[in-house]
């Protein structure tokens, strides 16, 4: 007689996950390599915090594009326009509101800037779905004509911006409490940039805990796996897609109001302007990874600072440069999503 088989435990039931902490080091390994090359302290750390506030824009503005990409397989050339017309939307009502934001009262800044940003990716949120209804779903797969038509789409929403905003350079002031530079010992960081990484670490955290923790976010993730099955289940797949879209056009608006107001001036080109940077980020992260377009804004803004301080001759070509070297490390990107 045979002993029957011992019941197997929960230990080797599930397999071990590993993780991959490599890309996570990268940031901090290349802040230390240029702290002996800055050399002084002081510049290092405003020159690190500024590439942080940086990167965190960048990673805003990238994350509803490797969203919308990630889970609705949809290349989005046309994320552009959000970006653009979620800046003039800010500008617009800041302008409504020019006593709140001309206030020396942080309380009141900060209200007509919240104000101006919910505006702003309702009205993203809402253009994002007749974006997607219009232009992308009839081209669902098909992603030629996914590139061609969105950029269409970019240029139609930068002409009607001209109709509407006219064509010339805005002016587009921060708020009086959000100017200037808080002094820590001999470091001056400025108040903006705070709000900024503020704003990018609580995005990445919302969309991590959504994806990952909640049901919707379960939904998601299953659908983008067999969305037959989900909607053999009863849900409607197609409809959480859709406000997916649409929550990754709202953030493309937030990003551009954070994006304007760190530049201080404003054209109908200010998405095209800032696409390549958040390509770069994409293609660095891995497509359709929220994790690697965190840490790839953050180094793409690290090189393009450090290199800007030691070595201006080569900012511009230093991003290039540093996408080609984690291309040829990883082929897919820091973190490539298994599906793809």
């Amino acid at each position: 007689m045979t002993a029957a088989p011992a019941p197997a435990s929960a230990s080797d039931a599930l397999p071990d996950i590993r993780h991959d902490y490599l890309p996570i080091l990268l940031p901090v390994a290349l802040s230390a390599l240029a702290l002996p090359f800055v050399g002084n302290p002081t510049t290092w750390v405003t020159l690190t915090v500024a590439a942080l506030a940086m990167g965190m824009m960048i990673f805003v503005i990238a994350s509803g594009l490797t969203l919308v990409f990630g889970l609705m397989d949809v290349l989005n050339f046309g994320h552009g326009a959000f970006i653009a017309v979620g800046a003039y939307i800010a500008l617009s009502v800041l302008a409504l509101l020019s006593g709140w934001v001309q206030a020396d009262s942080l309380l009141w800044n900060l209200m007509a800037l919240g104000l101006a940003v919910t505006v702003a990716m309702v009205g993203t949120g809402l253009l994002g779905l007749a974006f997607e209804r219009v232009i992308v779903r009839p081209v669902y797969g098909q992603h030629l004509k996914q590139i061609l038509i969105t950029m269409g789409g970019l240029i139609v929403a930068e002409q009607l911006i001209h109709v509407i905003w006219g064509g010339d350079q805005k002016a587009m002031a921060l708020p009086a409490a959000l100017r200037g530079a808080v002094v820590i010992g001999e470091v001056a960081i400025e108040r903006f940039r705070i709000l900024t990484v503020a704003v990018g670490i609580v995005v990445f955290a919302a969309m991590i805990l959504v994806l990952n923790r909640t049901r919707i976010g379960l939904l998601i993730r299953a659908g983008v796996e067999n969305p037959e099955m989900v909607e053999a289940l009863g849900y409607r797949i197609r409809r959480l897609f859709v406000g997916v879209f649409a929550v990754g056009s709202a953030l493309a608006g937030l990003g551009g109001v954070l994006w304007a107001l760190y530049r201080e001036t404003l054209t109908a080109a200010i998405g095209g302007d800032v696409m390549v940077l958040v390509f770069i980020v994409i293609i660095i992260g891995g497509l359709g990874s929220v994790g690697g377009c965190f840490i790839g804004a953050i180094l793409v803004a690290m090189m393009a600072n450090y290199t800007a301080f030691l070595l201006p001759k080569v900012a511009l070509a230093s991003n290039i440069l540093l996408m080609v070297a984690i291309l040829m490390w990883r082929p897919q990107g820091l973190y490539p999503v298994a599906k793809r």
